[in-house]
């Protein structure tokens, strides 16, 4: 089995389970995003495996980008400069549609917050299992850009275009209990026990014939990794150029510090 840094991976029976380790908010960057895909498609290869959870220690489930980090600031501003020097963002959609391209079912164990790309990163995922306490947010408006990690596709896809648009808009917080009601989650359980369901989901679906189950999901994803694809070079291109305003600044430093921002459009 691979070693890794910012995952852990255990097998239990026919299910396999990739707890993210970065707390308390679990931001992502290249590294981890390539760790889960690495981590699917050992699965992928392992004949016993049938079925994957994907859960998260600390308070978040995955807070997303980690925008006050420095070395993203100083990637930040050499693509403001530079479009070329944004391939970090690049890469990291490439091991995200990686992520879309496995075969075989994911469910998400959502205990606490999936914010803008750990949002994507939930969407990812077949099914996903939550409670009353997480929050679910697309908020790339708030920080003044444009939604990323192909969420375009698969939020409209799941929850229907127009919640998609409210999500988008407005950049709220929706509740577990909204998510559940809108389809965006799966099942609606106490905090403590979101795992435990996620896991025992997990191995009502690794009940089933294996070679059944990969068939039937290519056949209800078929198209859908190529969809993300099409959807993360489009996204990227306008990160790029919204990243480079005065109001994705102003977006940062006012999500920061926890005040509403003062856009300028510009």
């Amino acid at each position: 089995m691979t070693n890794y840094t910012d995952i852990g991976v255990e097998k239990h029976g026919h299910v396999g389970l990739i707890e993210i380790r970065k707390p308390p908010l679990n931001f992502f960057d290249v590294s981890l995003i390539n760790q889960i895909a690495d981590a699917l498609e050992e699965f992928d290869r392992d004949i016993k495996i049938r079925a994957s959870v994907l859960a998260a220690q600390g308070k978040a489930f995955c807070a997303g980008a980690n925008f006050n980090d420095p070395a993203r600031q100083q990637q930040e501003e050499r693509a403001a400069s530079d479009p070329a020097a944004n391939l970090p963002i690049n890469h990291l959609y490439v091991q995200a549609v990686r992520i879309f391209r496995n075969k075989k079912p994911i469910v998400a164990a959502i205990h606490g917050a999936a914010i803008g790309g750990g949002l994507g990163l939930a969407v990812s995922a077949d099914f996903r299992v939550t409670c009353p306490e997480a929050r679910f947010s697309a908020n790339f408006t708030r920080l003044g850009f444009h939604p990323g990690f192909g969420l375009t596709v698969t939020l409209p896809e799941l929850i229907g275009k127009n919640n998609a648009e409210l999500m988008f808009y407005t950049s709220r917080r929706v509740t577990g209990e909204e998510a559940y009601r809108w389809g965006l989650a799966n099942e609606l359980v106490p905090q403590d026990q979101v795992r435990a369901a996620a896991m025992k989901l997990a191995g009502e679906i690794a009940e089933c014939s294996p070679l059944g189950l990969v068939s039937t999901r290519a056949t209800m994803r078929a198209g859908l990794a190529d969809r993300v694809l099409a959807a993360t070079n489009h996204e990227l291109v306008e990160q790029t150029r919204l990243r480079a305003t005065e109001d994705f600044k102003e977006g940062v430093n006012a999500t920061a510090e926890r005040r509403v921002a003062n856009f300028k459009g510009r």
